[in-house]
């Protein structure tokens, strides 16, 4: 079965990209990290988040989002997940292969990536006073929520 694909746009916290690629390298999921990075890839907190699983991960670097773009050419969705996403977690029908698309954590995906991406929001309760889940925790739900529908089609 191919792989999901994880994308994390410009990442900056490095214990969240660690965790991950930890969820990927348990997962099957192909980890793809567009540059700039806000941290060191040789930063001892991602390291540490991912524990001793980095040679177990299928990980790719892109200079930009254009970069991978053209080398992720797949005629499977790319969904984007964001706090504004139009559409439901839960109403994707995600299929083996897909792309998930994660933004930096401060400021999430700019209007120019999610106006060419399927827009997806993780429902959270409408009097929440957050702004959004964690990176990792809205990676995790997603890719198992993906998995789960994928091992049921």
């Amino acid at each position: 079965m191919e792989p999901l694909h994880i994308v994390l746009y410009q990442p900056e916290i490095p214990p969240n990209t660690g965790n991950i690629a930890r969820l990927c390298a348990c997962t099957g999921c192909t980890l793809h990290m567009v540059h700039p990075l806000g941290f060191e890839i040789s930063d001892r907190q991602l390291k540490r988040a991912g524990l001793d699983y980095w040679q177990h991960l299928d990980i790719n670097h892109y200079d930009d989002w254009q970069a991978l773009r053209r080398a992720l050419n797949t005629s499977r969705p790319w969904y984007a997940f964001s706090t504004k996403g139009g559409r439901l977690l839960w109403d994707v029908p995600f299929q083996a292969g897909d792309v998930l698309v994660f933004g930096p954590e401060s400021r999430g995906l700019p209007a120019s990536i999610l106006a060419g991406l399927v827009s997806v929001r993780i429902p959270m309760r409408s009097d929440a006073p957050v702004r959004s889940l964690n990176l990792s925790s809205a990676c995790a739900v997603a890719v198992y929520e993906a998995m789960r529908r994928i091992s049921s089609a």
